[in-house]
């Protein structure tokens, strides 16, 4: 008896060593969907499939855009901010909102003691169209939601026909 015969990794010497990741014929096909995916979902500014709590430190706020002809208003829903923890910045083509919540939750009883710390920052971009008169743009916060009333120029609300549809 040789001792090859004992051996599984000399039964066969003309058979190649364990093939790579990359060598896989899957491996491509794979790598081309998850590329699809990432493409597809970096305009909504989401990850495509998240692990749990790999969304740690990111808090999205709720916004709501609506446009009629006089004026754009944007209400986004802030709950337990003040107006110390977010920015609001117009810029020509966006409205930008950013900041930070932080909360923390602490609770002591006889034989215990619970502190919890959530921290999340948020930066949302909604771009505006041309014609915003920027010196009469107002915003009101109030019980942890924010309006923002951006009002159309005068040039810019003659631009809007109205089309009969027959």
């Amino acid at each position: 008896m040789y001792f090859d015969n004992l051996v599984p990794s000399l039964w066969r010497k003309s058979a190649p060593p364990a093939k790579r990741e990359e060598e896989n014929p899957f491996y491509d096909l794979q790598q081309d969907m998850n590329r699809v995916f990432e493409r597809f979902f970096k305009g909504f500014d989401i990850a495509p499939f998240e692990a749990p709590g790999a969304g740690f430190g990111k808090y999205n706020p709720s916004i709501d855009v609506k446009e009629s002809e006089k004026e754009i208003v944007v209400t986004a829903e802030l709950p337990g901010l003040e107006e110390k923890d977010f920015e609001l910045l117009l810029g020509d083509d966006s409205l930008t909102l950013k900041g930070e919540k932080k909360e923390e939750k602490e609770d002591k009883g006889k034989d215990y003691y619970r502190m919890e710390r959530t921290y999340g920052s948020f930066h949302r971009v909604i771009p505006l169209p041309e014609g915003i008169d920027t010196k009469n743009v107002d915003a009101k916060f109030k019980s942890g939601v924010l309006k923002v009333t951006l009002p159309k120029s005068e040039e810019e609300k003659k631009k809007i026909k109205k089309i009969a549809v027959k």
